[in-house]
């Protein structure tokens, strides 16, 4: 009996995956641990691996389908042999076994003609799209001839002239699947919501139609923050950020306002017992959440070093999904895109997230009438108005606040 492949459940949490390039393709021997595809889990791209040995029979999901937790994905087996209950295809080889192979190889000699037995990585065929280069003529350096980011690369220095034509390819073909719904005019195209944008999407959808909202914004006056981040960078030699201190005055803040990590269920309330911190990272395509777990039991500098390795590996493309997984509060710092104020949306489950803006010079008068200028930051605080009320998310601002006036106290 053909062995099935299965949409594996590669978290907790997975619900589906999308299915985003085959590796191999009907007809191709396949062993015990060879990648055969690659599918795309809330917004990470994770390669399968065969749990049999034989031949790929039948690919049943295609490139770029949405196929739930143990979906069907394919079938691996002995040449011939039956898949999906139904009679195998090689039954003429019986009657006619001179003929056979023949008749069967016309479709696999036609598939490279239309682009269906290429094999590229995600990441080149995103460069490919990126740069405009036509990898369907090119000769792949990766395993089994497999196409990757270094042959677009090299494709492109050496003809960057005919990149352009290359590139309008999937431009025409996009409109086929327009809804109508929005009128096109000259010059747009249309692509497919797939992948982390799509995930992205749904889940910012879910919270602003589920949770009833307020966003509270908070001045603070940085001045004393930036001259002990200078002091300490310059005589330490080290590079924390101001988000590092922002994390670690959040973790503190969190850690004597508790109150304000709780999560709705239904109709139950979970309080949480961990300070874990969702730290969003931008991407090209989209965006991730890694989790500084237990923040409030780290120093500065532990701090520092987790937060640097989670979003160099999230815009890598090598988080594990359980990193990005668990937090408990989320913190949004735009500030060096100089952002004043936002309405930041929070991410489910927490109850709230923390928005950090830009910090600008102010001119501040004191109360003997002296004038002077200051460092001045504002964080924008949104919050589950069903958990929790106007004056209790008031009181953790003030502490998130108190913290960065006084920074020695976030040291302590």
């Amino acid at each position: 009996m053909a062995y099935e492949i299965r949409m594996p459940q590669l978290g907790l949490t997975m619900e589906e995956g999308t299915v985003t390039t085959w590796l191999k393709h009907e007809g191709d021997q396949v062993n015990v641990g060879d990648p055969i595809l690659e599918i795309t889990t809330d917004k990470l791209t994770n390669e399968v691996t065969s749990e049999a040995a034989g031949t790929l029979l039948k690919i049943v999901a295609q490139e770029g389908e949405d196929i739930p937790v143990k979906g069907l994905l394919g079938y691996i087996g002995a040449p011939g042999e039956a898949v999906g209950g139904a009679a195998a295809p090689a039954a003429p080889v019986a009657e006619a076994p001179a003929a056979a192979p023949v008749a069967a190889a016309a479709p696999v000699a036609a598939a490279p003609a239309i682009g269906a037995r290429i094999r590229i990585s995600p990441l080149a065929k995103k460069t490919a799209a990126k740069l405009g280069v036509d990898y369907t003529t090119l000769k792949g350096s990766g395993p089994s001839g497999r196409i990757i980011q270094k042959d677009i690369l090299a494709a492109q220095k050496a003809a960057p002239v005919a990149a352009p034509v290359a590139a309008a390819a999937p431009v025409a073909a996009a409109p086929v699947a327009h809804s109508g719904a929005v009128e096109l005019m000259e010059g747009d195209t249309v692509a497919k919501l797939t992948g982390m944008r799509k995930v992205v999407g749904e889940r910012m959808l879910q919270s602003v139609t589920e949770c009833p909202t307020v966003t509270q914004n908070v001045k603070i006056d940085v001045t004393e923050l930036f001259k002990l981040r200078k002091d300490i960078n310059d005589k330490m030699g080290v590079k924390y950020s101001v988000n590092d201190y922002v994390l670690k005055a959040v973790a503190k803040a969190l850690k004597a306002n508790r109150y304000m990590l709780v999560s709705i269920d239904g109709k139950n309330v979970i309080q949480r017992a961990h300070v874990n911190l969702g730290m969003a990272v931008a991407l090209d395509d989209g965006l991730l959440t890694p989790v500084i777990r237990d923040a409030d039991k780290m120093s500065l500098s532990e701090i520092h070093d987790c937060a640097k390795d989670l979003a160099t590996r999230a815009r890598d493309g090598k988080l594990a999904m359980d990193e990005y997984k668990g937090s408990t509060f989320t913190i949004s710092n735009l500030g060096m895109f100089g952002v004043e104020t936002f309405n930041p949306i929070i991410n489910q489950p927490d109850s709230s997230i923390l928005g950090v803006c830009a910090a600008q010079d102010e001119l501040v008068m004191d109360d003997e009438g002296k004038i002077s200028k200051h460092k001045v930051m504002r964080i924008s605080h949104t919050f589950d108005h069903r958990l929790i009320d106007g004056s209790v998310a008031a009181k953790f601002e003030c502490a998130v606040r108190d913290l960065l006036q006084n920074p020695m106290e976030i040291l302590l």
